[in-house]
Order: structure tokens, then sequence, then C-alpha cells
């Protein structure tokens, strides 16, 4: 699935041509706040996370992460994906949008998509999400794509109890 679109937006999967996209996305300080500081100073340091992190996800499984893009603006607006990770059995579906573009439905609608996509191409009816106690509009978008509260959850490596929910 390398494409998708909604009525006002195309997904695609992230590839190396994203690099400057995702080092201004995830260096944006409400993303290191609350999705968390991924280390990237240069197109070198994206580029290598993608290859690193992303290509190999997406070769395995076939979805990973996704460029959200405006196609009236033609414009990448954010991210969004569903992803495998260490410490968690159950996929986890994330997004982060510039903040011009937060609060229009843009996640909802690409996330609720993406969740509708992956459960009829993968199978992956069972999908979780994660969120800080503060971050009150992921919580919202959260539970509006069905997911509900279960626990608190601490990653491996890291120090942040963070909100577990899953659909």
């Amino acid at each position: 699935m390398k494409t998708f679109e909604t009525e006002r937006l195309r997904m695609k999967l992230a590839d190396l041509d994203d690099a400057d996209f995702f080092l201004e996305l995830y260096n944006l300080p409400s993303f290191i706040k609350h999705i968390g500081d991924r280390n990237l100073r240069t197109k070198q340091d994206a580029e290598q996370y993608i290859k690193n992190r992303f290509l190999p996800h997406i070769e395995k499984l076939g979805y990973g992460n996704y460029v959200v893009l405006h196609k009236e603006l033609n414009k990448k607006i954010g991210a969004i994906g569903v992803f495998v990770r260490d410490g968690i059995e159950v996929p986890d579906i994330g997004f982060s949008f510039f903040p011009d573009f937060e609060g229009k439905g843009f996640a909802y609608e690409s996330a609720s998509k993406l969740k509708e996509l992956v459960a009829t191409n993968f199978g992956l009816t069972k999908i979780s999400a994660m969120t800080s106690d503060e971050n009150i509009s992921s919580q919202k978008l959260i539970e509006r794509l069905g997911l509900q509260f279960q626990k608190y959850v601490i990653f491996p490596d890291d120090n942040e109890e963070l909100r577990y929910y899953e659909n």
C-alpha cells in the first residue's frame, strides 16, 4: 500500500526524498515535547533515520510511515503511520502535523483512512496508540478513532509514562 487518498489528502509511503520534510517536522517543539527528540540535526541524519528505521519497516511489513500531502495546496503537512514497536504487542498508530494544519480534521481524516486500510489489506483489526498525559488533543483524536485507554506504559530505554490505548 504505497499511496492512498481521502477527499482532501494524499498519503504516500516515506522515502529518502522526504528527508528535508522529516528534518523539519521532527524538530518542531511540539514533536519533541509530545513524541520525543529523534536527534535529527542535518539532512544526512534524516536520510539515515529513513534508511535505518522507515524503509526496513516498510519493506518487511508493507506499511509504515506515510507523508500526508494537502491536495489543493500540493504541500506536505504532516505524517501518519502504523508501526510495530519493541515492547508493544499491538501495532501502534501515530500522527504529527505542522501547527498550521492542526485542528482542521486532517489528522483524523488521514488516520481513520489508514486504520481502515491496514485492517482491510493487512488484517490489522487491533491497533494501539500512545500519548502523554498532557497531550489532550491527541487523546481526543485517539478516542475518536475508536481506541480506549487501557493502561500506562513505559518504553524500554525511556522513562516517560505514556497513556496506552487499544481498540
